[in-house]
């Protein structure tokens, strides 16, 4: 990878937009997990304000690491695994709530349709970050000692 001010610049761009919304997602979910609960446990998994507060805490601290360029490589990879899993448990298929009626169900599921690619999507844009790194304007940078901050 090139070390030129262009590509380094893109890369802090490419962390702030991808870290944006962990961060907010993860903290809302501190604040009021009730929603990512019923989800959980709509799915069939336990435990579900637990599994919502533990998945709060790992997007606000993942997006913390991916906007601050801090482990890049280790949380791009971390958060790809995430995407995926929660593209394919979560967003995988048709919405079918009984009260609704079926065109609210059909908008329902073309929307969760649009949620499981806009996932796969961040997945692989992690990927490409976990490859590139965090670049120079980074953490990551400051402690190998590859970049030189201003005091």
């Amino acid at each position: 990878m090139s070390n030129s001010s262009s590509t380094n610049t893109l890369l802090l761009a490419a962390r702030i937009v991808l870290s944006i919304m962990f961060v907010m997602s993860g903290f809302q979910k501190l604040v009021d997990p009730s929603g990512t609960a019923g989800m959980i446990a709509g799915a069939g998994l336990p435990a579900a304000t637990l599994l919502a507060y533990l998945a709060g805490v790992f997007e606000l601290v993942a997006g913390l690491a991916i906007l601050t360029g801090f482990q890049t490589r280790i949380a791009a990879l971390l958060l790809a695994v995430f995407c995926w899993f929660t593209a394919f448990v979560f967003h995988n298929g048709a919405i079918n709530i009984p009260s609704f009626s079926p065109e609210a169900n059909g908008l329902l599921t073309v929307f969760n349709g649009l949620i499981f690619w806009k996932n796969v999507s961040l997945g692989g844009g992690f990927l490409a970050l976990a490859a590139a790194g965090a670049g120079a304007y980074s953490i990551d940078a400051r402690r190998r000692g590859s970049v030189a901050f201003a005091a």
